[in-house]
């Protein structure tokens, strides 16, 4: 089973799931709608250097930013993009296991990612900074970051990680596959079942593309999913994440209640990182189904953007 599976099927197998935590469950079961939104950002914000917040220190860290959902306002000379979009994060930082954490990075202890020198550029400027960080040039269309073309989103795909809007999952399962639907750009994600991570070791991959190929296998009740085969070259997934055809990501999927889903993740790559980074989330019920998510708007600005880069660069040639 591969990435041809028809849409009948996915929704075949869909009906047996009902609305996420509509009761108790087997523990293997991840079937149901859920939310990856959370005000923790995958990096650790400036000014906090551990990992487990204290009640008082989440509550100044949230009080901000509950009046836009988990983001923090406009600074001045902004144009308020914060303030006219809609946000949806969850209703507070992460509570993982019981602890509140600052980042979803565990791994390294500082909570940044760990970028080679010459790869950190590429990712742009951190959270911290107030610099845009979308990744991509403007030489032409297939430079631009994969955010603004609609073509790769940290809510989809491996990691999963939270996004400022649209972070509903829907997860279907049979006997032979793990089907995980994003609302974010309406990626699929199947991920083949086989007996043991030799077997999937062993496994033939799907041709490399922008979700990559996800083999899965169960170790007890932890669902186990090595995805690997992205697309070649150096690809932006928003908030600085980047992978490439060399990134191997390894998640964990462990149903601890009706209610909760701990998720954790590796994400290795020698060519950009000095070392493998680990996350890790809860994964909540969502309040409601998976909804339409039409993405055109990089689509449709793309032409304005590249003509003012090159305005840029005539200006900038006539010395003005």
């Amino acid at each position: 089973m591969g990435r041809g599976l028809s849409l009948g099927l996915i929704v075949a197998a869909g009906l047996a799931a009902s609305a996420a935590s509509a009761g108790p469950r087997a523990s293997r079961d991840l079937q149901g709608t859920w939310d990856l939104g959370s005000y923790t950002e995958l990096e650790r914000p400036a000014g906090v250097s551990h990992l487990v917040m204290t009640p008082a220190e989440a509550e100044a860290y949230e009080a901000p930013r509950r009046a836009m959902h988990g983001m923090p306002a406009s600074k001045r000379g902004e144009v308020g993009q914060q303030e006219s979009e809609w946000t949806d994060r969850g209703e507070g930082l992460a509570r993982v296991k019981g602890e509140i954490r600052s980042s979803t990075i565990v791994d390294p202890p500082d909570g940044k990612l760990p970028y080679r020198p010459a790869v950190a550029a590429l990712a742009g400027q951190p959270p911290s900074s107030g610099t845009s960080s979308a990744a991509g040039g403007l030489d032409n269309p297939e430079e631009m970051g994969g955010t603004t073309r609609c073509m790769a989103t940290v809510a989809a795909g491996a990691p999963m990680l939270g996004a400022p809007d649209a972070n509903v999952i829907q997860v279907m399962q049979t006997k032979d596959a793990v089907v995980i639907l994003s609302e974010k750009y309406h990626d699929v994600r199947i991920v083949r079942l086989v007996a043991t991570a030799a077997a999937a070791a062993a496994s033939p991959r799907d041709p490399p593309s922008w979700l990559g190929s996800s083999v899965g296998w169960w170790e007890g009740d932890t669902l186990v999913v090595d995805t690997q085969g992205l697309r070649p070259g150096v690809i932006a997934k928003g908030q600085r994440v980047l992978v490439s055809g060399a990134t191997r990501v390894t998640e964990r999927f462990t149903r601890l209640s009706p209610h909760e889903i701990f998720y954790a993740f590796t994400v290795e790559d020698p060519a950009l990182l000095t070392r493998p980074w680990r996350g890790e989330a809860t994964i909540h019920p969502a309040k409601g189904p998976v909804f339409e998510y039409a993405c055109h708007e990089g689509n449709y600005s793309m032409e304005t953007m590249l003509a003012g880069a090159r305005l840029a660069e005539r200006e900038t040639a006539a010395g003005k």
